[in-house]
């Protein structure tokens, strides 16, 4: 049998693993393993000894892989979004070996004790999500005595997590017409509502589901036309491009006018810039553009202004960006050690950079 596993031999291992073991009720000491084969050698479950040191094993395994991949040389080369996919698919193998560990030590316990089963530790879900009561009453609470009902005396609780589906709905809106009967005055109608693309098919709630799916959860467009197929609505992928493209005339003075309150009422701005892949149409590939961040974040401090980030896009990181955007803003500024930002007045450093440079 291999050594018992430790984890202290991985003191890098990422705290939201631990953590996420720890609340499957994944103790990875080597005692809670030890004591699940020493105590099915005892009721001679040597079938169960073998399964459980295999799952041991290649539970170490496992982790030594997460290891290497999250803090191994080659990490650093990989894509951040390779890397991520990788890792989850790591994480899921290492949940699946947790698991099947756990059948095997309720398996054991069944055997030493058939009368007891090792409860599964409580789990709490948020309490801001909404509940569904499920009541599951008995097929009959007559009384085996003859003396009528039983009495309620209690109750058991448990709690899972569920969802529900998307679903694309058509909202149908009618707007009755009314006359008089004598015909002595002309028609009453409800106005039809605003909506944001006039003479369009999607709801607000459409839009702004297809704008953060493919913005912020990274999904192309042609996969969520697929997506959205399957559940019933066929749609060409350039339909919704259409579809963003007059959001995003619409959303663009609001994002003006959110970089011009961030500016205000606060004297210290986050800045940072960062490279973004972008289609260079003719060349059939892409070329570098830059994503620049202006961030405002005063509650350290007690500031009166709430946190804000707004990203300006431009075609580089010269010098001049850099003014235009924090024109009008005469506070402090914290940069790394890019030596563009130069135009505001009072200008701070980052630690990290100042760390790399003495490296």
């Amino acid at each position: 049998m291999s050594q018992p596993f430790d984890i202290n031999q991985f003191p890098d291992l990422p705290s939201e693993v631990v953590k996420a073991f720890a609340a499957q009720g994944a103790a990875l000491e080597s005692s809670r393993f030890e004591a699940s084969i020493e105590r099915a050698a005892r009721l001679h479950e040597q079938a169960a000894v073998a399964e459980l040191t295999e799952l041991v094993e290649k539970l170490q395994g496992q982790i030594a892989q997460y290891k290497r991949a999250k803090f191994g040389p080659k990490s650093e080369k990989l894509d951040p979004a390779q890397l991520q996919l990788a890792l989850e698919d790591l994480e899921t193998a290492m949940a699946e070996t947790e698991e099947r560990i756990a059948a095997v030590e309720e398996r054991i316990e069944t055997q030493a004790d058939p009368a007891k089963k090792a409860p599964r530790k409580s789990r709490a879900l948020p309490e801001s999500l909404p509940r569904v009561e499920r009541v599951i009453e008995p097929d009959s609470i007559a009384c085996p005595c003859g003396c009528g009902n039983m009495v309620r005396i209690g109750e058991d609780r448990s709690e899972r997590i569920d969802v529900v589906p998307a679903q694309y709905r058509v909202i149908v809106t009618i707007r009755p017409k009314y006359a008089c009967p004598k015909g002595r005055a002309g028609v009453a109608q409800a106005r039809a509502p605003a909506h944001l693309l006039e003479g369009s098919w999607p709801t607000e709630a459409m839009l702004a589901h297809v704008a953060v799916a493919k913005h912020s959860e990274h999904m192309p467009l042609n996969r969520q036309a697929r997506v959205m197929a399957r559940h019933g609505f066929p749609v060409d992928r350039s339909v919704l491009a259409d579809w963003m493209g007059r959001v995003g005339a619409h959303v663009a003075p609001v994002v003006d006018r959110m970089a011009v309150l961030l500016k205000s009422g606060t004297s210290r701005l986050y800045v940072d810039e960062t490279t973004a892949p972008v289609l260079d149409p003719g060349r059939g590939k892409t070329k570098t553009g830059y994503l620049w961040a202006v961030l405002r974040e005063d509650r350290g401090w007690d500031g009166p202004q709430p946190p804000g980030v707004v990203f300006h896009y431009r075609p580089g990181r010269s010098g001049e960006y850099a003014e235009e955007i924090l024109s009008g803003f005469d506070g402090t500024i914290q940069v790394d050690a890019y030596g563009g930002y130069r135009g505001p007045p009072s200008l701070r450093g980052c630690w990290s950079s100042a760390s790399e440079h003495q490296r």
